[in-house]
């Protein structure tokens, strides 16, 4: 398959999807893990937005693994990659957590002790799993950036004539 639309490469288009929904998605896990008022409102938004990031990362890391192959391999276009490739078990985690939240808090019954434990191991790893979806995605756009960029971008202004 050719990840490209009309001339341009899919990849830097789905990575826009991809920056923005995995931090969301995020942001709700951890939201609804710790206050409820919020996962009441929120329902199966946090897991829905943890799916969609689910299906993203695949997506847009083929599309650079086309890419890659069609722009030359550099040192800063493999680490890239390597990051880029370092997303997906992050958020099988983001998606597996809140569903296992939405469970827990709709349709287990446990209480007492078992309720408070069950609650602090969910909030926990909801809130781990969260941050370093996010800082993986940070870690990716970087060296993205950075391998899209160094050598072809000066801080110094275009000369005016």
């Amino acid at each position: 398959m050719d990840w490209i639309l009309g001339e341009l490469p899919l990849h830097p288009l789905l990575v826009h999807l991809t920056v923005v929904v995995i931090p969301v998605a995020a942001a709700t896990v951890a939201l609804a893990s710790v206050w409820p008022a919020a996962r009441r409102r929120m329902g199966l938004l946090p897991a829905i937005l943890a799916l969609l990031a689910l299906i993203a990362v695949p997506i847009t890391s083929s599309a650079g693994n086309w890419l890659a192959e069609r722009v030359g391999r550099t040192p800063l276009v493999d680490r890239h990659e390597a990051l880029g490739n370092s997303m997906l078990p992050w958020t099988i985690a983001l998606f597996l957590v809140a569903v296992a939240l939405w469970v827990w808090n709709r349709v287990a019954t446990p209480t007492g002790r078992l309720r408070l434990i069950g609650s602090a191991v969910l909030a926990a790893a909801a809130v781990i799993i969260a941050v370093s979806s996010v800082i993986t995605i940070v870690q990716i756009g970087e060296s993205g950036a950075s391998a899209v960029w160094t050598g072809n971008f000066s801080k110094d202004p275009i000369p005016t004539q």
